[in-house]
């Protein structure tokens, strides 16, 4: 237990961090917010974006393998990547090819055969959202500061759950805002409850984002592989362009090695489709001819492949076929994988509002904007008890703060590598800045 002097320390130190932090993430909450929820409602903006391929009837339709025929012949010379199944009967097929100069499209083609039009991989709507949110279009340095404000984000957090706690406890102001409060008091009510609320779905939607970051997700792809927890390829992409995998110089290469590899003779496409078709995987549904590449790992070998790549990823099913026989020669699902990528897998599928359909959507857009609202609320705050001419932040206390405490900040530095990175420079820039002032050497709180 703390005597009320190291309580007080802590107190004012905490919240010392907590405005900061606050300070710092504010515009990155305001765009990963927006985008996010944008994003979370990726399935209906593909299938808006794909409207006019809809519902062609299936009078007069002709097999898989002359649609295909359809597309290479509106695309000469370009590389057969998959054929997406249609997702409901009528709908046209999406053909992906891999064009000469490096570009990879989707192209449809109605059930009779007839290309109906096409779109460039990573200029949807959806891409674009995603790119904005994993980098703020600013590539790897983009994708750290996205890091950084999430590891802040989490420190924010944290300090704001023991700023909540009331002293005394009391319900009112704690669990529900007193709304007979007026100005400042209520917009502080308002502020503390909608956060201890919306507390533990953010840290659940920070979390879950974290292995796609650059730094933390390739420590954790390092460490999972040093302990022997992968069973299976990563079906995750690290840092800069994760969801744009043909940026990526490792996928470029392999996709340079599958145009290279040689196609064995093997059955038509209808073929694997017809199989597809029975395995009944969730939407979407690709069929893969032999060395060909995907969007996670390396091409795939001298097998056809069926898979579904739906976002609520616990579906996630592949069976692969002897591309001469048509015979089945291996299956894999969520449950085969490691129980460490089945909790990344079921987070990830979370984060992107896919896990539990419509609820996902609806829990994750109220999330996004309490957390906005209550990030305008803490600036409202600040503007309204902010002295003329100051910032207004909290006081520094000279007091250590308690061991324990230090343990913790140390713990949290080594579990967000960022968020240790930058307090390090910040304490040493405290110092300097210090230094040049007084002539003499800060003692820092938490030192």
């Amino acid at each position: 237990m703390f005597n009320r002097a190291a309580s007080a320390t802590l107190y004012r130190t905490l919240w010392r961090w907590h405005f900061y932090a606050g300070l710092f993430v504010l515009p990155f909450i305001l765009i990963l917010s927006v985008t996010g929820a944008i994003y979370l409602f990726k399935p209906q903006i593909d299938r808006w974006e794909e409207r006019a391929y809809l519902a062609q009837g299936v009078q007069g339709a002709v097999s898989p393998d002359r649609q295909l025929a359809a597309a290479l012949a509106a695309y000469p010379d370009a590389r057969f990547n998959y054929y997406r199944l249609p997702r409901e009967p009528g709908d046209a097929a999406m053909v992906q090819l891999g064009l000469p100069d490096g570009r990879v499209t989707d192209v449809f083609v109605s059930p009779q055969g007839k290309v109906l039009g096409s779109i460039d991989a990573g200029t949807r709507i959806s891409d674009m959202v995603a790119t904005i949110h994993g980098s703020l279009l600013l590539g790897k340095w983009g994708d750290w500061l996205v890091e950084l404000a999430a590891s802040w984000t989490i420190v924010m957090i944290l300090t704001g759950l023991y700023l909540w706690w009331p002293r005394p406890f009391r319900a009112a102001g704690t669990f529900w805002p007193r709304l007979s409060l007026r100005g400042r008091p209520l917009l502080q009510d308002i502020h503390r409850v909608t956060g201890f609320w919306i507390a533990g779905l953010v840290l659940v939607m920070l979390a879950s984002g974290l292995p796609w970051a650059g730094v933390w997700g390739s420590a954790f792809k390092a460490v999972r592989a040093q302990m022997g927890w992968v069973q299976g390829g990563q079906n995750w992409k690290v840092g800069a362009g994760a969801d744009h995998a043909a940026h990526d110089h490792d996928h470029e290469a392999m996709l340079r090695a599958a145009a290279a590899a040689p196609r064995p003779a093997t059955l038509p496409l209808a073929t694997f489709v017809s199989r597809a078709q029975a395995q009944r995987m969730a939407f979407p549904v690709l069929v893969i001819p032999p060395h060909a590449p995907q969007r996670f790992g390396p091409p795939t070998g001298n097998v056809w492949t069926v898979k579904t790549e739906t976002q609520n990823r616990p579906l996630a099913r592949q069976v692969t076929y002897d591309p001469v026989t048509g015979t089945e020669t291996g299956r894999s699902g969520f449950a085969d994988r490691h129980v460490i990528d089945r909790v990344v897998n079921t987070g990830i599928a979370w984060h992107e509002g896919q896990l539990l359909g419509l609820a996902n959507q609806l829990i994750g857009v109220a999330t996004a904007l309490a957390l906005i609202a209550i990030s305008v609320l803490g600036v409202l705050m600040w503007l309204r008890r902010r002295p003329a001419g100051s910032l207004g932040a909290p006081p520094a206390s000279d007091v250590r703060m308690p061991r324990t405490m230090v343990v913790a900040i140390v713990l949290l530095g080594f579990l967000l590598p960022l968020f240790g990175a930058s307090l390090i420079a910040i304490l040493a820039l405290e110092r300097i800045i210090h230094f040049i002032r007084s002539g003499s050497p800060a003692r820092s709180p938490i030192s």
